[in-house]
């Protein structure tokens, strides 16, 4: 190596006035500044160390040039022989060769992690030392980066200096625009090596890599629960502190979470961006559109780990494992009762509200349940787009379909832990675990009296208006409700679908079947009270009952 001072600037350097200068054409200040670089690098290989140095401005260094509008272009010593990029000095030279090497030679005394960079070991060790230098001056927030502190000052703002040259989106933040971009692309560049699924960008992708390795290193320090993405315990935290940093600038609406305020800003806009690209369906959040694609696709990514069944969505996941702990953790404050999961709960206290928040556009009927609502439309349409592929009969509702497949199978899931009987439906199952405890949860609001069932209540309550809004389309007879239509509708064809498996006969009603199998099984299920006489129907007991009151019935 040649001794620092045995060559100077001036020994290489060519000096023009400034006057000298502005003769020179293009191609000769071209040619002046490669035979100049040119021979910095070659001082540079045998050990001579330069400052950085700008050309033309050492070119044109006399005070009296300082008044001319100059160009600078930055001389840049160190190339990069493997990708040929430049650099102007020898430390982002060296940094640069560290994303080939994968060298991290600066190491966290605390936590041991290593790092490339000093910078990215200093902006760490704020993570240990919880300080946050940046504060910011309208509402103090503190940061711990330069860059997140000047992206938080634009949520002040509002400003959005980032604009999509596709579509004219704007962003607040350079990241978020070159993710908005990939969906016009379809690029997704970040790969899971266990299952080769992709990502947009990287930060879901070591997000999903958490659900092979049940990593949750995000803890909530006031009651221990864990997460896998802090934006989950930040969201969490909030349940304990009710904090709803998110309002709505148009109805005051606030929100723990932003992505929930910007859902509901949609339902004042009628913005629908995402869009389902097999169907064109669109929807107001991104969530809602990944869930419809799985309509299509039929993926079920999320499976229970005691039983094996698997789910579209995760929200159903957790519901579904909670009938294996018998967790109900979402309780009603009005009447203590609790529920697997907090739909269920919503759905519960509108009970008591007596609110039915969706309305039907066409005849303003009114819901308590959306599912309600589109089963509704479906009577105004005629639709019935779920079809047995047995029999072929179709029904406007999925649960109806599966309700009838088990005509097919026999199939009968739900079982009564009391008395072992098994049923095909899980509301029949509920409505029969009421004959054990006695409960009526539906209570009429005029007369206060109350029913095992809803449909009863229903029933009920039109015997206070008089409503019969089903009527038969044959003879005009109307009906309080829709069963006993159907019911009635068996007169005018003669339908009879309850066949008694014994003898063969079949009843048009499914009462009747049951009271023909005792004559079978010689069952007397109706006991009187008073004497402990019993009967194969209950009429015949109330009957009975009446020789003991006395009270006579009167013949027609």
């Amino acid at each position: 190596m040649i001794p620092h001072n045995a060559v100077t600037y001036d020994d290489v350097h060519v000096d023009f006035t400034w006057e000298e200068w502005t003769l020179l054409n293009p191609s000769q200040k071209s040619l002046y500044k490669d035979v100049m670089v040119e021979t910095y690098r070659n001082l540079t290989t045998i050990g001579y160390i330069w400052e950085d140095h700008n050309i033309e401005e050492l070119c044109q260094s006399s005070r009296r040039h300082e008044r001319h509008e100059k160009t600078y272009t930055r001389l840049k010593l160190y190339e990069e022989n493997e990708c040929g990029k430049a650099f102007a000095n020898h430390s982002h030279h060296q940094m640069h060769k560290r994303s080939y090497s994968g060298e991290k030679p600066y190491e966290c005394n605390q936590c041991c992690k290593t790092f490339a960079r000093h910078r990215t070991l200093q902006i760490h060790k704020r993570t240990h030392t919880g300080m946050k230098p940046y504060e910011c001056n309208q509402c103090g927030k503190a940061f711990a980066l330069p860059s997140t502190f000047q992206m938080h000052k634009r949520a002040h703002t509002g400003e959005k200096p980032h604009e999509c040259n596709q579509c004219g989106k704007a962003f607040a933040f350079p990241s978020i625009l070159q993710k908005h971009k990939r969906i016009h692309t379809g690029d997704k560049p970040y790969e899971c090596n266990q299952c080769d699924k992709a990502f947009v960008c990287q930060s879901n992708l070591q997000m999903h890599e958490r659900t092979h390795t049940g990593e949750k290193p995000y803890e909530c320090n006031q009651c221990g629960k864990a997460f896998a993405r802090h934006i989950y315990l930040q969201n969490h935290e909030r349940t304990h502190t009710g904090e709803k940093p998110y309002e709505c600038n148009q109805c005051g609406k606030a929100f723990a979470r932003h992505g929930h305020l910007e859902t509901h800003e949609r339902t004042h806009t009628g913005e629908k961006p995402y869009e389902c690209n097999q169907c064109d369906k669109a929807f107001a959040c991104p969530s809602t559109l990944q869930k419809h694609k799985r309509t299509h696709t039929g993926e079920k990514p999320y499976e229970c780990n005691q039983c094996g069944k698997a789910f579209a969505q995760n929200i159903h996941l957790q519901s579904h494992e909670r009938t294996h702990t018998g967790e109900k953790p979402y309780q009603c404050n009005q009447c203590g009762k609790a529920f697997v999961c907090n739909s269920y709960l919503r759905m519960h206290e509108r009970m008591h509200t007596g609110e039915k928040p969706y309305e039907c556009n066409q005849c303003g009927k009114a819901f308590v349940f959306h599912s309600s609502l589109q089963t509704h439309e479906k009577t105004h349409t005629g639709e019935k787009p779920y079809k047995c592929n047995q029999c072929g009969k179709a029904f406007s509702r999925h649960g109806h379909l599966q309700s009838h497949e088990r005509m097919h199978t026999g199939e009968k899931p739900y079982e009564c832990s009391q008395c072992g009987k098994a049923f095909a439906y899980p509301s029949s199952f509920q409505k029969h675990k009421r004959t054990h405890t006695g409960e009526k949860p539906y209570e009429c609001k005029q007369c206060g009296k109350a029913f095992a069932q809803h449909c009863h209540l229903q029933s009920h309550e039109r015997s206070h208006i008089g409503e019969k809004p089903y009527e038969c389309n044959q003879c005009g007879k109307a009906f309080a409700d829709q069963s006993s239509l159907q019911r009635h509708k068996r007169i005018h064809t003669g339908e009879k679908p309850y066949e008694c498996n014994q003898c063969g006969k079949a009843f048009a009603y499914h009462s009747s079947l049951r009271k023909h199998k005792t004559t079978h099984t010689g069952e007397k299920p109706f006991e009187c009270n008073q004497c402990g006489e019993a009967f194969a129907q209950h009429i015949h007991v109330q009957s009975h009952e009446r020789t003991h009151t006395g009270v006579k019935t009167l013949l027609m």
